[in-house]
Parts: C-alpha cells; structure tokens; sequence
C-alpha cells in the first residue's frame, strides 16, 4: 500500500466486529459490553487471524478511558450521592474492604506480590456503572428508592476507584524506592509529593476550572453552532486531562474526571452531555475492544480453579457481603436483594486498574486475563440475579416469621423522616413530597403548630415522596390524618395513593399538586379531591397583593 493505514484498519476492524457481535449480545439478552470484548479477542494476538496495531489501539482505549471518565464527572451529582449517603458511602466502603480482601488473600495465595494482590481485589471490587444503569432502565428502576441507592452506592466506588488510579503509581514508585534503599521515608516523601500535586490540582479546577468552563460554553453556545458547542466540550475533556498530566503528573481520568465536574456548573451541562454522547460512547466501544485484544483465552483452560474463585468473589461473595451489610443498617430486605444484584458485575473500571497494574508492573498478565473473563461471566449472569429478586422476596416473605421480618421494617413511628411526637399523630397532614413545594408548605405547618408527617420511602432524604405503596402510607398512620398534601412534581401515582388513603382513612381530605389546567381537570374529573395549579395560585397571590394595596390608595382618595 502507499501509505500506512494501520489506524484505518484498527478502527474499521473494531468498528465492524463490535457491531456484529454487540448485536449477537443484545439477541441473546447480554449486555453489549460482552460483544465488545469478544470482538477485541477476535482481533488480539491471542487468536488466529487478523492482529490490530496494539500500540494505536492502547491510544484509542486511552481516549476511550478520558471520554468515560469525562462522561462520569458530568453526570455525577452530589445531590444525589447525598441523598442516600447514610447507606452507600459506609456500604460500599465496607464491601470495597472486603472484596479487596477477598482477591487479595486469593492472589497471595498463589504467590503473587502484595501490590500485585491489592491492585486483583480492587479490580474485583468496584462494579460496572455503565452495567448498572443499564439493568436498572431496563426494568425502569431508576428513579426508586432502590435504584437510587445502587447508583449513589457505585458512585461511591467510583470515587474511590478515581482515588486509587491517582495514588497506586505512585504507590508502586515509592515502594521500589524504598525497597532499593532501605528507607520507608522516600515512600512517605513520594506519596505525600503525589497527594499535594493532586490537591494543587484539584484547588485549581475548583477555584478557576468552575468558573471559567461554564462561561466559556457560555460564550460558545451563543454563536448558535453546534459543531462548535460540541468541538468545544470534546477540547476541554481531552485538553484538561492532557494538561493534568503534563503539568500535575495527574492522570488522564482524573483530569477528564474534574473537566466533567466542572462543566455541570453549567446551565448548558445537559447539552454538552447530549452532544458529546455519540463520541463518548464510540470511544467506549474502543476501549471495550482493546481491552479484549489483552485477553488470553487459555486462561479459561488453564486457570479454570482460578477463574470460577475469582467469578465466585464477584457474583457470591460481593452479592452476599452486600445484602448482609444492607440488612445490618435496617434497610428492608428487596433494598438488600437490588443491591446485591447490582454489584455482582465487574466492568470499566475494573479494566482500566488491571491495565494500569500490568503496565506498573505489579500485575501478572494472568491477572488481567482472570479479570476479563471473569467480567464476561459475571456481566452475563447479571440479568439473572436481576431476575432472581422477585421470586427471592416472595419465598423469604412466604417462609417462616424470621424470613418475614427481613422484608419488613422494624417500627413504622422508628423510620419516619421527621421526628413526631406519638401523642400528635391524630388529625395530622401527611404530606408527600419534600422538594422545594413540600420544604415550604412544612415550614408553614410548623409555624402554626400544625403536626405533620412526611411520608417518604427513603429515610436518607425526603425528596421523592414516592407513596403509591400501602406501606408508606401507612407508616405515615394516613389511617388518623386529617388531610393528604400531594405536593411531588410527577403525578403518575397520584390516584393510587389517592384510593390507598381513602381506603385507610374514607373520612380524608386530599389537597393535589398540579402543573397545569389540563392536568387539573383530570385529576377532578376523577374525584381526586381539591386540585391546585401552580400559575393559578401565584396570579391569586399577586392579585390579592394588589388589591392590598390598591385599596387603602383608593379609599383615602374618595370624598
């Protein structure tokens, strides 16, 4: 040929058979992700045929890392982490503790490195996000208590994921120095020089980083282009990650990580989530696949002990650790089975620590072959453990009076978000919905010595007001309230709740959020109760502030 085209036929060749067999996963009800790596293996120097440029294909899946991890910070949300904090940051601390336990006493035993053992047990630690949100709007999980829960919970590993790939170089360059010298204190030295360049950096990107990208999309957006806005948000992703990396020793992931964060600032955030998608996930693909090329498959016969133990710390041993620690801090007993389920998968991050482990050095090439295949597995039996948290919740609530008190919670008054008095609760509101409607209205109450109580299935924050359930409702003892106060956004579940409190309480006067007249109707129309519509009200207002004053001016000027 005339000219090298080794990048052109990497990508065609990536491209194509990720396709092929993205579209084999997805017709055998697997996640794509597991097409995308067998399609690396089919281009890998492992196999017969065709070999990609390994090289060019470590750059790409470089991209690929900075685009992912861009794409984290962006929708990353400490709003949302905060709202389940109780649960998912002592949670997936402690089962991240015991995971890497798990791996490393695994890898020790036979006979790898401590730092070769610790780097195996994070990589078996942290789950898929990707995976997650992805079995979680399948069954459209997302927006409940439970899904929350799993997302802040992986949220949370991902942090610590981020905090590893930052420190774990220089862990390993310090641990040579010492070794080579005799001395920890050039240990010490190096990891204490490494957390103040990562903090320099992190303190600029607060400081100026937020200030600076939201303007500057800003300033972009308002030239109307959109091939601008998206060339714009794809330079500041790879451009900050490249400039972390050249000026703080910071790595790529953390850069595109802060670029991420910082670009949420923005009122134009869900935009540039929008426009960047398309490459993001192309690139995504191109890391699947190159991490797929490393992938030896003689690893499934000659390692098959090794495997199904590292496949048994993922799927058993992270499912159950998880559901026991969810039980122990009260949650109920579906709560522990999502969750459980959602962490039995392994995924992006779990590559990127293996590669960055084998390029140190501290990580046998068998390390990342056992990673792989056992993502491959766990990422396939996913879906069924999904599948298994129905028919598990019915037989434990079907099978002896201990199994029953697992799926329930232990005293309704005990879990209620805000602290009744007991005597009180007789002619109480129940309000549902603690947003900026529900904050206010409950200030107002308490104000006038009104009791009141927040029905809310998360006890983290009282947000949601999701209360189409009997149980939440009935927590809230709707059954002596005087009035329901519907005050949430979304009013899909409005006439369920509406027939559960009549039910409890026939007696109940019910008083409805609505958006819109239209919406009003409906819910009249179906006798919900008194209905308010928010543009309404607020002109009621303003005109009874007007005629207020209006009035006293008009009675002083007649004779």
């Amino acid at each position: 040929m005339p000219h090298d085209i080794g990048l052109i036929t990497t990508l065609a060749a990536g491209f194509g058979l990720a396709l092929v067999f993205g579209l084999a996963a997805s017709w055998a009800r697997l996640p794509p992700i597991i097409g995308y790596l067998l399609a690396g293996v089919m281009i890998g120097p492992a196999t017969p045929g065709y070999v990609g440029d390994l090289g060019l294909a470590a750059q790409l899946a470089e991209i690929g890392v900075m685009l992912l991890m861009f794409g984290v910070g962006l929708h990353f949300s400490l709003d949302d982490l905060m709202s389940v904090r109780r649960i998912a940051v002592p949670g997936a601390l402690l089962q991240i503790g015991l995971a890497t336990l798990a791996g490393y006493l695994a890898a020790r035993y036979w006979g790898w490195t401590d730092l070769g053992a610790l780097v195996f047990g994070l990589c078996l630690s942290v789950a898929s996000t990707v995976v997650l949100l992805r079995a979680l709007e399948a069954r459209e999980m997302v927006k409940t208590v439970d899904g929350q829960i799993a997302v802040g919970w992986l949220v949370v590993e991902d942090l610590v994921m981020v905090l590893v790939l930052v420190l774990l170089p220089a862990l390993v360059e310090a641990s040579q120095a010492a070794e080579g010298n005799g001395g920890w204190q050039l240990m010490a030295k190096a990891m204490l020089f490494t957390l103040l360049k990562v903090s320099a950096f992190i303190a600029l990107m607060l400081v100026i980083g937020r200030r600076v990208f939201p303007r500057l999309l800003w300033w972009v957006a308002r030239t109307g282009s959109r091939e601008l806005f998206t060339l714009c948000v794809v330079a500041v992703a790879i451009g900050v990650a490249f400039g972390a990396s050249m000026l703080f020793d910071v790595s790529f992931a953390l850069g595109a990580f802060f670029a991420g964060m910082m670009m949420r600032e923005s009122e134009y955030s869900h935009r540039a989530a929008a426009d960047s998608l398309p490459l993001r996930e192309a690139f995504s693909v191109l890391f699947f696949v190159s991490v797929g090329m490393l992938f030896d498959p003689r690893v499934v016969v000659d390692e098959p002990i090794r495997l199904a133990i590292t496949v048994g710390i993922i799927v058993i041993g992270k499912t159950l650790a998880a559901i026991v620690l969810v039980l122990a801090m009260r949650y109920p007993l579906r709560s522990a089975l999502v969750i459980g389920a959602s962490l039995a998968q392994i995924g992006e991050f779990s590559f990127i620590l293996a590669g960055l482990g084998l390029s140190l050095g501290v990580m046998p090439a068998e390390g990342q072959s056992l990673v792989l295949a056992a993502a491959v597995v766990a990422i396939a039996a996913n879906g069924l453990l999904f599948r298994a948290i129905e028919p598990t919740h019915r037989w434990v609530q079907q099978n002896g009076i201990l199994s029953r008190r697992l799926a329930l919670r232990d005293d309704p008054l005990a879990q209620l978000p805000m602290s009744v008095d007991q005597a009180k609760l007789t002619g109480q509101v129940v309000l549902v919905g603690y947003g900026r409607i529900g904050r206010a209205i409950a200030r107002r109450l308490q104000e006038q010595d009104i009791p009141y109580v927040v029905a809310e299935q998360n006890r983290d924050i009282v947000e949601s007001g999701d209360a189409s359930t009997p149980e939440v409702l009935i927590q809230a003892h709707i059954a002596r309230a005087s009035m329901l106060v519907i005050a949430i956004p979304d009013t899909l579940n409005v006439r369920q709740m509406a027939e559960i409190a009549r039910a409890l309480n026939p007696e109940i006067s019910i008083l409805v959020r609505a958006h819109h007249e239209d919406e009003a109707e409906l819910l009249r129309s179906d006798g919900i109760g008194e209905v308010l519509v928010g543009e309404h009200e607020l002109a009621r207002g303003m005109s009874e502030r007007i005629t207020a004053k209006l009035k006293p001016a008009s009675a002083a000027g007649k004779p």
